[in-house]
């Protein structure tokens, strides 16, 4: 009887050296004549635990890790094949703590399905929503969206039906979906993750956007730097493609929709819908200014839907169950689940799926597991290199968009960068405004120019020239910034300097000069 092996192809898993092992796994079975097939899987989302092993059984999935290469001839000895008992035995696959406890919709299918066999995606519900919403009328799919509290996943959170909304009744011939696959923030990875290990989730959602809005072509935006999930989003786009799911017809339904990847430099403002859809017009990438809004004059100057992966991968749960079945997760205005991308100097780095609400304090301690150095956790930034930096006193912070606004935070793309107790803060401020200067299209000034004095004023005032002076005047820059940038690179950076400033004043008053040579 063929053993079925699972070992992840996922970005992560590869650079730990899941090819190795999977090759090894293929060579020690074969040279003692063991019938296996090796199945290469998505992440479960377990970072500290790659590459990740499994084994189907007659009791379920058994899982081992990490594994490393000359580890594989003592797995097969121990009963591997059988899901026996191994020092990297870590049990039921789903029984881990770190899984077990998750609400996982989005990624239900991820490290469970071979990305790449439309038969598992099926098997385990996939295109049930595209067949649901063939049978809608497109103002009732958009409403399905709506009624589910679904917003925005790629940082600003606005609600994912209004914008449909509104580019389903713009007047235009043509219209577009656009997939903001331009995943730059420091510490997160959930785009990749389901392109690379759920690629046709993605899809379905894209067409079900087209089908609600009349769009009848969608562009995947996705960065030179992942190469992995544009190979795995092209194949799944052709096998999609063979099997009628795109084309003249959807599924059959005589609706046309198809779809293509493009791929970018890796510029960080490409993630800034304007200024990717610039890229995508094969022009620079540039800020647009707002209005006209990209949905009623978007990519070519036409109505354009543009989402971020996981806002689009949520889409086909939506449909499936119904908007209140994904409402019914979450707290106030923030309904159902956000995957949540814990990074940094932290013990259980990896993807956790949950519905808002947990304190950032429960993800940081409990599933994060404090710092891998065993040291104090002195600061946590969430939301990428343009979050807040928020200390332990605001650890009983709720992970919900408006809870993090009120604190002067935001939740971004959920990416959370975990520091130790000896982290510089008036380091990380600097390095937010030279990250701001090196990436700045330089169409606006506030942007162009305040983020260079920024790194000057930082500067000065690590060497301690005039430090109270020149704290009003970062403070200053930063007000002109957040309110007289363009988008948001030039506007959200003020965020991790302005925290903190204000959460670790201590870290920027070093010695004046003249008190430091004496």
């Amino acid at each position: 009887m063929t053993v079925r092996l699972y070992v992840p192809r996922d970005a992560a898993a590869l650079a730990l050296g899941a090819d190795r092992v999977a090759k090894k796994l293929a060579e020690e079975a074969a040279g003692r004549g063991i019938d296996i097939t090796i199945v290469r899987n998505g992440s479960r989302g377990m970072h500290w635990l790659e590459p990740l092993v499994e084994v189907e059984t007659a009791a379920g999935r058994i899982a081992y890790g990490p594994v490393k290469p000359s580890d594989v001839a003592g797995l097969l000895d121990a009963g591997l094949i059988e899901g026996k008992a191994h020092p990297l035995c870590l049990g039921k696959t789903e029984e881990i703590a770190f899984l077990r406890n998750q609400t996982r919709l989005t990624f239900a299918r991820c490290g469970v399905t071979d990305p790449l066999s439309l038969a598992d995606y099926k098997a385990h519900g996939g295109l049930l929503g595209l067949e649901k919403a063939i049978a809608m009328a497109p103002a009732d799919i958009v409403k399905e969206v709506t009624d589910s509290g679904l917003r925005g996943r790629g940082g600003a959170g606005f609600p994912t039906g209004i914008k449909w909304k509104t580019v389903l009744e713009a007047p235009g011939e043509k219209k577009y979906i656009v997939c903001n696959a331009d995943e730059g923030d420091s510490g997160t990875f959930a785009d990749r993750m389901i392109m690379e290990g759920d690629p046709f989730v993605l899809i379905e959602g894209m067409a079900i956007a087209g089908l609600a809005t009349g769009a009848t072509k969608g562009y995947v935006y996705t960065r030179s730097e992942y190469p992995h999930a544009i190979a795995a989003m092209s194949d799944a786009i052709d096998i999609a493609r063979a099997a009628g799911i795109l084309g003249p017809s959807v599924l059959g339904s005589g609706k046309a929709f198809d779809m293509e990847i493009r791929t970018g430099a890796g510029a960080y403002v490409c993630g800034e819908e304007t200024a990717l859809l610039n890229s995508l017009e094969g022009k620079r990438g540039v800020v647009r200014a707002k209005p006209p809004l990209p949905a009623l004059q978007g990519f070519l100057g036409r109505p354009t839907v543009v989402n971020n992966v996981i806002s689009l991968a949520s889409v086909p749960v939506v449909m499936e169950k119904g908007a209140a079945y994904y409402r019914d997760f979450g707290m106030g205005r923030s309904r159902g689940t956000i995957p949540i991308q814990i990074a940094g100097n932290v013990k259980h780095g990896g993807l956790y799926e949950t519905a808002f609400g947990l304190t950032l304090g429960e993800i940081v301690d409990a599933i994060g597991g404090g710092t891998a150095s065993g040291r104090p956790v002195r600061a946590v930034q969430v939301g990428g290199p343009l979050g807040a930096y928020f200390p332990r006193a605001l650890f009983d912070t709720p992970f919900d968009y408006e809870a993090f606004a009120a604190k002067d935070g935001l939740i971004g793309h959920a990416g959370i960068t975990v520091f130790d107790d000896t982290v510089d803060m008036l380091k990380q401020a600097r390095f937010a405004m030279e990250f701001c200067a090196v990436e700045s299209c330089g169409k606006c000034t506030p942007c162009r120019i305040g983020s260079t004095r920024g790194v000057e004023t930082a500067d000065k005032i690590a060497e301690g020239i005039e430090p109270e002076k020149n704290r009003a005047l970062l403070t200053d820059l930063c007000n002109t910034m957040k309110f007289g940038s363009l988008c948001a690179l030039g506007g959200f950076t003020p965020y991790p300097v302005m925290s903190a400033m204000t959460h670790f004043p201590e870290d920027f008053s070093p010695a004046p000069i003249a008190q430091a040579a004496e």
